[in-house]
């Protein structure tokens, strides 16, 4: 499994897709690298629900993977519903008129996933944080 990464402007309007970390045994250490250089104040990490919104497998793996997480950062992690993120960077990347080979690289995928799950974040509390 691949972690897609993004980061928003300071102003918490914009996502923008950063890069996409193997998920091994240094990952921890990246994403706090990537904290620490970005400045990050909060971490938001994807939830894959299953299609009636409950937690299967995956999501106790990431529930587990957070838990870890917040160990390692001295910010605020939260989590999101990341179900269709994936299908919708595939068709974002369609629109754009990527080839077929750059559609079908995992990486790019998830990086653009990543971004749309910040991205849907950032809509979902910018009234709330008075911007």
């Amino acid at each position: 499994m691949k972690i897609g990464v993004s980061v928003s402007d300071p102003l918490r309007i914009i996502a923008q897709g950063l890069v996409t970390l193997p998920n091994d045994g240094r990952v921890m250490e990246k994403i706090a690298s990537l904290a620490r250089e970005y400045d990050v104040g909060l971490v938001v990490v994807g939830m894959p629900l299953t299609l009636k919104g409950d937690k299967g497998q995956k999501a106790k793996e990431v529930d587990a993977f957070v838990e870890t997480l917040k160990t390692q950062l001295d910010v605020e992690v939260v989590t999101l519903d990341e179900r269709f993120t994936s299908r919708i960077a595939e068709r974002t990347l369609l629109a754009m008129g990527t080839t077929r080979k750059q559609r079908a690289d995992k990486a790019r995928i998830d990086t653009m996933a990543s971004a749309l799950i910040l991205q849907s974040f950032l809509d979902r509390t910018k009234h709330s944080l008075g911007c």
